[in-house]
C-alpha cells in the first residue's frame, strides 16, 4: 500500500526544470498542486516510457528540488535518478488513492490510462481548456488528435474533473455529449495569480506603456496590437506609450515575428521579454495604463486575475471565460474590431471615464486565491466515491498507444537524461 493518499505526477515540472523554459500558466498550476500536496504526496516519474511510485524519501528529494528550481537542477536530478528509479514501484496495490495530473501529462496515452486503472488508482484530471478542438485553426493537425485524446480519456476514465472556469466546464459538457460520453463529478475552481506588489510597493520608473502576457502565438493574437501600435507610431510619434510583450515564441507566429524584425516604425515602441522572472512581471503588471489580452480563445486568464489583484485595468476580448472572472471589471472587445481597440487604448492612456470606472471598481476587487481554490477542490474530493479506479479499454480517439522509449516533449512526456528517459 501507498505511504501516501495521494500520487502527484512531476513529470511536466521534471521537464521545465530540466529545460530552464519560462514557466506557463499550466506549469504555475503544477506548481501550486506540488506546494499544496507536497506532504501528503508521492511523486510519480516515467522511465522508458513507465509509470514509476518513488518512495517517499525519493519524492521529498524531488520535490524540494522543484521546487528550488535552481540553475544545479540538471546535476541534482542525475545524483537522484539512479537511487529513486530502482527504489520506485511500477506495480502497486494503490487501494484507491487518488492520482494527481495537473498537466495534462500523457492523458491521450492508452499505456497511462490502463496503468492507472491496474494499480487501483483514483485518476483526477485538471483541463486547462478545449481549445485544439474547438478553436482547431490555431493548433496544427497533431496537437488536435493528442487533446482529443486528452479530453476523451479523461472523461472517459477519470473518478473526477477540475476544471478552472464554468465556461471551460461547459465546454467540455459539450465536447462529451457530441462524443456520447458520460461525465464523471466536474468542479468548476478558479486558479490564482503570483502575488505581485502594488504599484505603491514598487520602486520603479517605468515609461507610460501597456502590457501583454502570453506566449506569442497565433491564438493570441498579438498581431492586432502591433498593427495598432504602428498606427500609433504614425500618429503620436515619440509620444507612442510603449508595448511591453512578455512570454515566449510559440506555434504560427511567423507574421509577428516578421512584423517585430522589420516593422522599423514600431521598433522603438514595442519591447518583448521572452524570460521575465516574476518580480520583473510584476513591475511591468502593477505600472502599466492596462493589461490587454485580444485573444481568440481561452480557458482562464491568468494574467488577468494577476492584472486585477495589483489594481491594473485590463481590455480583453470578449470571451466567455473573461466575462466570468472578471466579474465586471474589465473593458471586453471583439478581438477582430481593431477600431474599437486603438480608440479604447488611446482612452486608457489618458486616463478616460473607462479607465476611471474599472480603478474605482477595483478598490474592493478581491482576487482569487489558492486557499479557496484548494478548499473547494479537497471538500468536493471527499464526495468521490471510494471504488476501486475504472480498469477499462481506453476510448480515445486520436489517443497513442505506450509504444517505444519517449522522449522530452513540451507535455513533460519524459526528460531524456544521458540517453535514459526519467
Amino acid at each position: 500500500m501507498l505511504e501516501r493518499e495521494f500520487v502527484l505526477d512531476v513529470s511536466r515540472l521534471i521537464w521545465r526544470s530540466w529545460s530552464r523554459r519560462l514557466a506557463t500558466g499550466i506549469d504555475r498550476v503544477c506548481y501550486a498542486y506540488l506546494e499544496n500536496f507536497r506532504e501528503r504526496s508521492q511523486a510519480l516519474v516515467q522511465y522508458r516510457g513507465i509509470p514509476r511510485i518513488l518512495s517517499v524519501k525519493h519524492s521529498e528529494r524531488l520535490f524540494d528540488m522543484l521546487l528550488d528550481d535552481d540553475e544545479n537542477f540538471k546535476a541534482r536530478l542525475l545524483a537522484l535518478a539512479p537511487a529513486a528509479l530502482a527504489a520506485g514501484k511500477t506495480r502497486f496495490d494503490c487501494g484507491g488513492a487518488f492520482y494527481l495530473n495537473v498537466g495534462h501529462t500523457d492523458v491521450d496515452l492508452d499505456r497511462l490510462v490502463r496503468w492507472v486503472g491496474e494499480n487501483r488508482l483514483r485518476a483526477i484530471y485538471l483541463i486547462h481548456d478545449l481549445i485544439p478542438l474547438t478553436h482547431s485553426e490555431f493548433c496544427n493537425p497533431s496537437s488536435v488528435d493528442r487533446h482529443r485524446g486528452r479530453v476523451t480519456n479523461a472523461i472517459a476514465h477519470a473518478a473526477g474533473i477540475i476544471t478552472n472556469s464554468e465556461a471551460s466546464t461547459q465546454e467540455l459538457q459539450r465536447f462529451a455529449e457530441l462524443e456520447g460520453l458520460r461525465t464523471p463529478p466536474v468542479i468548476a475552481a478558479w486558479l490564482a495569480g503570483a502575488q505581485f506588489a502594488r504599484p505603491q510597493a514598487i520602486p520603479f520608473k517605468a515609461p507610460q506603456h501597456f502590457v501583454c502576457v502570453g506566449t506569442i502565438e497565433a491564438r493570441k493574437n498579438h498581431y492586432l496590437l502591433l498593427q495598432i501600435w504602428r498606427r500609433l507610431a504614425e500618429r503620436l510619434g515619440e509620444a507612442t506609450p510603449k508595448l511591453v510583450i512578455i512570454g515566449q515564441k510559440g506555434a504560427q507566429a511567423s507574421h509577428v515575428e516578421g512584423m517585430l524584425e522589420r516593422c522599423h516604425i514600431i521598433g522603438d515602441h514595442v519591447v518583448t521579454l521572452s524570460h521575465c522572472g516574476d518580480e520583473e512581471l510584476g513591475r511591468w503588471m502593477a505600472t502599466a495604463r492596462a493589461l490587454l489580452m485580444p485573444s481568440f480563445a481561452e480557458g482562464f486568464g491568468l494574467p488577468l486575475v494577476e492584472a486585477l489583484q495589483v489594481g491594473t485595468p485590463v481590455i480583453a476580448s470578449d470571451l466567455p471565460c473573461f466575462r466570468e472572472i472578471g466579474e465586471g471589471i474589465p473593458t471586453l472587445l471583439d478581438p477582430l474590431d481593431a477600431v474599437s481597440w486603438e480608440r479604447t487604448i488611446l482612452s486608457f492612456l489618458e486616463n478616460g471615464p473607462d479607465r476611471s470606472r474599472q480603478l474605482r471598481l477595483l478598490r474592493d476587487y478581491q482576487a482569487p486565491s489558492w486557499k479557496n481554490h484548494f478548499d473547494g477542490v479537497e471538500s468536493w474530493l471527499k464526495t468521490l466515491p471510494h471504488h476501486e479506479a475504472h480498469h477499462l479499454e481506453p476510448v480515445s480517439r486520436g489517443a497513442r498507444s505506450s509504444g517505444g522509449n519517449s522522449k522530452a516533449s513540451l507535455e513533460g512526456r519524459a526528460v531524456a537524461i544521458d540517453g535514459a528517459d526519467f
